[in-house]
C-alpha cells in the first residue's frame, strides 16, 4: 500500500491511546506501513481531518477509540457525499472499542475484540471488505445535512448513559467509567413516548426505556445489544425495550451483557432499512457513543449499504 493517513486521538480511552502511540507507530512502521500522522486535539477535529485525507491518501486510518472512528467515518463519508469511501482502518485504542468488535474474526458475545497488535497487521496487508453504515437525519440539522455512524445509535437510556459517561472523572477508565455512568443514568433516565415508523409500515406509538438502531452488535463496552447483528447485510438490527421501572432494568441490564435478552417479554427484535422516530418532545440522540443531538424532535434512520471499505 502506498502512504496512508493515521488520525490519531491521543485523549482516547481517557489516555490509553496517549501510552500505547509510541509502540503502535512502532509497529506500523516495523510491519512496513508507509504513513503520516495527524494528531487531534479537540473534539470534532477528527471529521475534518478525515474528510481532507480522503482527497490525498487511498487510506484513513483512526487510532483511538470509537469516538474517533465515529468522527473518521463522518469525515470518509462526507468526502464520498454517502457513497463508497477510501479504505477505513482502525487501531483500537480507546476504552470500549464496539466497532472493532465487528471486525472479522469477530469475538464471541462478552468477548472483546483483537488488540491493536492485531488490527497493523491488517493495515499492513491491505486487504478490504465493504461494510454497511448508518444515515441520520435531523430536525436539528439544517435542511440537507446529514451525520453518519458505524456502528449503532439509540434514544433513551443508552443516549442518556452516554451523556453520563462523558462526564465521568478522568481517573475512571475502561468498564469502570462505563458501569458509573450506567449507575448514575439509573437515577436519571428517561421514559421516552414515541412515534416509531420502520420501512413502509405505519407510525406506532411506543413507550420506551431505550430504543436502538445497530449496525453492530455492542455498545458501552459490554452490551451486546444486538448480538445476532451483521455489518455486512444491508440492514439494521433494532432492539425495542417497553418502559421499565428500575427493578426491571437491574434485571434486564446483566441479560444484555450477555446476549440473552432476545427472547425476554418486554423487549422486541426487528431488522429494518429505515426507521423514523417522533417526539413531541426534544429527546437526545446516541451514536457511537456521541450525541450529535441533544434535542431532537425528528430522526430518520438509513442503512447505508456497503459503504465502508474497511480493512480487514
Amino acid at each position: 500500500m502506498t502512504r496512508v493517513l493515521v488520525i490519531f486521538n491521543p485523549a482516547a480511552g481517557r489516555g490509553r491511546a496517549q501510552r500505547l502511540w509510541p509502540q503502535v507507530a512502532q509497529a506500523l512502521g516495523a510491519a512496513g506501513v508507509d504513513f503520516d500522522t495527524a494528531t487531534t486535539g479537540r473534539a470534532r477535529e477528527a471529521i475534518a481531518l478525515a474528510e481532507r485525507g480522503a482527497r490525498d491518501y487511498p487510506a484513513v486510518i483512526a487510532a483511538g477509540g470509537d469516538g474517533t472512528v465515529h468522527e473518521v467515518v463522518n469525515g470518509l463519508l462526507r468526502a464520498a457525499r454517502g457513497g463508497e469511501t477510501v479504505a477505513l482502518g482502525v487501531l483500537p485504542l480507546g476504552s470500549g472499542d464496539d466497532f472493532a468488535k465487528m471486525i472479522p474474526p469477530m469475538p464471541p458475545v462478552s468477548g472483546r475484540p483483537q488488540d491493536w497488535t492485531a488490527a497493523v497487521a491488517k493495515v499492513a496487508r491491505g486487504e478490504t471488505r465493504h461494510f454497511d453504515a448508518g444515515q441520520l437525519e435531523s430536525d436539528t440539522l439544517a435542511t440537507g445535512a446529514v451525520h453518519y455512524f458505524a456502528n449503532g445509535m439509540d434514544v433513551g437510556f443508552g443516549a442518556q448513559g452516554a451523556a453520563n459517561a462523558a462526564a465521568m472523572p478522568r481517573f475512571l477508565r475502561g468498564r469502570a467509567a462505563y458501569f458509573a455512568a450506567l449507575a448514575k443514568t439509573l437515577v436519571d433516565y428517561p421514559q421516552l413516548r414515541l412515534r416509531m415508523s420502520v420501512d413502509a409500515a405505519p407510525p406506532e406509538l411506543l413507550e420506551t426505556t431505550m430504543t436502538a438502531v445497530m449496525n453492530g452488535r455492542c455498545f458501552g463496552s459490554s452490551f451486546w445489544v444486538c448480538p445476532e447483528a451483521r455489518a455486512d447485510d444491508g440492514l439494521f438490527d433494532v432492539m425495542c425495550a417497553d418502559a421499565l421501572s428500575r427493578a426491571a432494568i437491574l434485571d434486564l441490564v446483566p441479560r444484555i451483557m450477555r446476549g440473552s435478552h432476545t427472547t425476554h417479554p418486554r423487549v422486541r427484535m426487528l431488522r429494518a432499512r429505515q426507521v423514523v422516530f417522533e417526539s413531541d418532545a426534544p429527546m437526545a440522540v446516541e451514536a457511537d457513543g456521541e450525541l450529535p443531538f441533544a434535542a431532537a424532535r425528528r430522526v430518520a434512520v438509513s442503512v447505508l449499504p456497503g459503504v465502508l471499505k474497511l480493512l480487514v
